[in-house]
């Protein structure tokens, strides 16, 4: 079934659609085919999951878009107010060609489909129509990696609700608990505090913050040991929030954890001063991994430095070396270094940033020091 929370904004979707048929024609084709998930949820306002029968929005150069769903499906859609974004719904029910349907509403045979659409939908769509398929991302993420001002005030929401969640983090982390228990902790904060759900939590203590992507275990947290804290999830509206913090159980086992974690905040702060329209986003990159790399710790940051945010987690840009992509006003990421030691301890200090258009703003107001629980 579609989700859709929050207020819908006519304009600001027709606007979308307008912009998603400009770009497709000068991308060189005749359609968009979008299936449920995120850029559905972008163009329309609905989101929801794909499944075996075909839910699909047409949008062909210069036609009329058109919603091709199940019947049984439909009462998902119904808060759409599709007459005002001159959207067509047309319905199906077992047994006919929903692929057909598609076809009928499309003009020429030059499509771009969802980066995500499932291939049984896509080979299906592929050979009814015929032609040349190609991905419609490449389209798409042009629009959606230069946020509006309601999407920069969504994810200005979704910053202060997980800021609330960390703030909080002496009720959960305490010398004695499981990493599983802390999180189970952690994901009901997080939906107290705004979310709609929790979309993801980390704890990784003692060496298993030297794992970036390590969830939660078993493991007893110990006296002295470091912590990752890495959160996030979606509030109403549908955007993301994402901030790491870095705490410590008392004074610290390791004799070298302050020096270490002074290194990564100053890369981190470097990083994020540095973003403004027309810095690339691999020179953010590049100052944070310059700082950690002069202090002799190069080797242990293993990832890139950021990525965008928005109505999923992970979106362009995408803060990494070899991107050469100008920022500009609206678009937001995340500036996240980590230092890891393997089998001894890690850490990392995330917010979510937006460029504007005279510098840049943060998210994320937690302090950056390391916190001593």
């Amino acid at each position: 079934m579609a989700t859709i929370t929050g207020p819908i904004d006519v304009s600001a979707l027709r606007a979308r659609l307008d912009r998603a048929s400009t770009a497709a024609e000068q991308a060189g084709v005749d359609a968009l085919l979008i299936s449920p998930g995120s850029d559905l949820r972008y163009l329309i306002g609905a989101g929801g999951d794909s499944f075996e029968r075909l839910t699909c929005l047409a949008l062909p150069v210069g036609g009329t878009p058109t919603l091709v769903v199940p019947k049984l499906e439909q009462p998902g859609y119904a808060g759409i107010p599709t007459d005002e974004l001159g959207v067509e719904v047309v319905t199906w029910v077992d047994g006919e060609d929903p692929y057909a349907l598609v076809k009928a509403a499309v003009k020429g045979d030059r499509t771009a489909v969802a980066d995500m659409m499932p291939a049984l939908h896509t080979i299906k769509l592929g050979n009814a129509i015929g032609g040349k398929q190609s991905l419609a991302g490449p389209i798409i993420r042009e629009l959606r990696m230069r946020k509006d001002a309601s999407e920069i005030d969504a994810l200005r929401k979704a910053g202060q609700a997980i800021d609330r969640v960390h703030a909080r983090m002496g009720e959960f982390l305490r010398v004695g608990r499981t990493e599983r228990e802390v999180a189970k902790d952690i994901a009901a904060a997080i939906v107290e505090e705004g979310h709609t759900f929790a979309d993801f939590v980390i704890v990784g203590s003692g060496p298993n913050g030297a794992s970036p992507h390590h969830r939660d275990s078993d493991r007893v947290i110990e006296a002295g040991e470091v912590v990752v804290i890495d959160i996030g999830g979606p509030v109403a509206e549908g955007y993301n929030s994402d901030s790491t913090r870095t705490y410590v159980m008392g004074e610290p086992k390791h004799d070298d954890v302050w020096d270490t974690y002074a290194v990564l905040q100053a890369a981190q702060k470097a990083a994020v001063e540095a973003v403004k329209p027309g810095v690339t986003c691999e020179q953010i990159d590049a100052v944070a991994r310059t700082v950690i790399a002069d202090a002799g710790f190069g080797e242990f940051f293993v990832h890139r430095t950021g990525h965008g945010i928005g109505l999923d987690v992970h979106e362009e840009p995408y803060i990494v070396s070899g991107n050469a992509l100008p920022l500009e006003a609206g678009m937001a990421f995340s500036v996240e270094p980590g230092i890891y030691l393997p089998g001894r301890w890690g850490a990392r200090i995330e917010d979510i940033v937006v460029a504007t258009e005279n510098g840049v703003e943060s998210f994320n107001n937690r302090p950056h020091e390391l916190v001593v629980l």
